[in-house]
Formats: structure tokens, C-alpha cells, sequence
């Protein structure tokens, strides 16, 4: 079974590569097209995050207005195998807040 945190980077490495192979991508494929102010909050540990590809992803969901709030006082990685740990405390005010109109 794969974690959260690789689900989270598959995720955002699958949206910035165009990739819509379920009902949540096809989705997001959408938003920036059509205006929709969208926000993501990455949740995956430091050995995910530390992948190119994953830097790479971020930057271009940057590029095309996806407000990405991961890094220095947003978001986070985290050491792995402690993602449980962290969910109780996860801002995902952070989203709504960045947002909301």
C-alpha cells in the first residue's frame, strides 16, 4: 500500500504532467483553464519531496497560477514515517484562507 505522501506526490507530479486518469485529476485539469482560483497543500515526507521531478511539478503548477503553499511558512515535508503523526495538525485552513474571495 502506498502512503498519503506518495499519493500526494504522485498527485501533483500527475496534474503538472497533464496526466487525468481519474475523476480528481480530470477535475483539477480543469480549474486553471476556467479561472478557478485553486490552492494545494502537498503533504509528503522529506525522502518524497527530495525527487527533481517533484520541484519541477510545483514550479509549473506556479507558472500557470495553482497557488502551491508548500515550503517556508506554508506547508512543509516531513521525515518519513511521520505523516500519521502530523494530520491532526495539518492547516488545511491554508487553502480555504488562500481562496476565499
Amino acid at each position: 500500500m502506498r502512503s498519503r505522501a506518495s499519493l500526494a506526490r504522485n498527485t501533483i507530479n500527475k496534474w503538472a504532467h497533464g496526466t487525468a486518469d481519474n475523476y480528481a485529476l480530470s477535475t483539477l485539469a480543469e480549474l486553471v483553464p476556467l479561472g478557478v482560483p485553486t490552492a494545494v497543500l502537498p503533504f509528503v515526507n522529506t525522502a518524497l519531496a527530495a525527487n527533481p521531478v517533484f520541484a519541477q511539478s510545483i514550479a509549473y503548477l506556479r507558472s500557470t497560477g495553482v497557488r502551491v503553499l508548500y515550503g517556508p511558512d506554508q506547508v512543509e515535508s516531513h521525515p518519513p514515517g511521520t505523516g500519521s503523526d502530523r494530520l491532526a495538525t495539518f492547516p488545511w485552513h491554508l487553502a480555504l484562507d488562500t481562496v476565499a474571495v
